[in-house]
């Protein structure tokens, strides 16, 4: 299959650009008649400014290689532009956690990836904003933010997305509670915040299911709410809660909505991950963007609606 030029154009993190089976997988593809141009990220900030520049250069399909970090980046470097004007987002998972593309049921191999991005059929997905910044897979707050901005970096690179579950472990007794107000479509609540979840994918953190059922393209966030427990026998009760998922428990909310609201009581930020990167909000609001970008994804894919719908 030969492609016009500007077809994909591959935002490459630097830390993957020289490796030995990531150039041969963009060389495997240009022999195979895919058209393949390639943009190498620097610094912070470069992915976000390929990705517009890759707009107004009318490309058709941006190519984020790496991890949730470098996925999150173009992102937010292709919501700058107008709807009509955005090209279709393809992911090649590089990092430790990959957990969009993981959810999403991509293939990990650099060649296999790769191919995948170029040739994947794309659908239509929403892409929530909080305050000025977007994110397509989950934000998280609390503790799962703090795992997942304190687990050391060689420790991710050595264990991956288990890593994460690794640290959560040293660190699950010596836990903050976050006391703020949320409110969204139809509930409130007043509380200490253990964790918070505000999924349009289904995991965050390495593998950790936080919102299950959650669908891109349904114009609703899932959220997970873990609110206080102070004793071992109600975080005990919490887990029980937390596997049974209720729609309001005495620990545990999940439901879903268009929108949410914190505003953290005092001047306490909470801790929070977007996609993976870290911020400090001590007030936010969030809301759905519907069917925004064009994400490529296996038609087998669970998270987005059956062809036709």
């Amino acid at each position: 299959m030969t492609q016009p030029p500007g077809t994909n154009r591959l935002i490459l993190n630097g830390q993957s650009a020289q490796l030995p089976e990531v150039r041969s997988a963009v060389f495997a593809c240009r022999r195979g008649g895919l058209d393949v141009d390639v943009r190498v990220t620097w610094e912070k900030g470069d992915g976000e400014r390929q990705a517009t520049q890759a707009g107004r250069d009318r490309v058709k399909r941006v190519i984020a290689g790496g991890g949730d970090g470098t996925v999150h980046e173009v992102v937010n470097g292709l919501m700058q532009l107008p709807r009509e004007e955005r090209p279709e987002l393809a992911i090649m998972p590089l990092g430790s956690a990959n957990d969009l593309a993981k959810s999403l049921g991509l293939p990990l191999g650099q060649a296999a990836s790769l191919d995948a991005a170029c040739r994947l059929p794309s659908r239509w997905v929403d892409v929530p904003r909080m305050n000025d910044r977007y994110f397509i897979n989950m934000a998280t707050g609390g503790f799962g933010a703090e795992i997942t901005t304190s687990t050391p970096k060689p420790l991710k690179r050595l264990m991956g997305g288990g890593a994460y579950s690794v640290f959560g472990a040293f660190k699950a007794w010596r836990y903050q509670l976050y006391q703020g107000h949320l409110a969204w479509d139809g509930g409130e609540s007043r509380a200490g915040i253990f964790l918070l979840g505000i999924g349009n994918g289904i995991q965050a953190g390495g593998g950790q299911q936080l919102t299950p059922a959650a669908r891109l393209d349904d114009g609703l966030f899932d959220v997970l709410l873990v609110r206080d427990f102070r004793s071992l026998r109600q975080l005990r009760a919490m887990m029980q809660e937390l596997r049974a998922r209720p729609y309001h428990g005495q620990y545990v909310d999940a439901f879903r909505s268009a929108w949410l609201r914190f505003e953290a009581d005092g001047e306490a930020r909470l801790p929070l991950t977007l996609d993976g990167e870290a911020c400090y909000q001590r007030a936010f609001e969030a809301r759905v963007m519907p069917l925004a970008l064009r994400l490529t994804m296996p038609d087998s894919c669970r998270m987005a609606s059956p062809r036709g719908e």
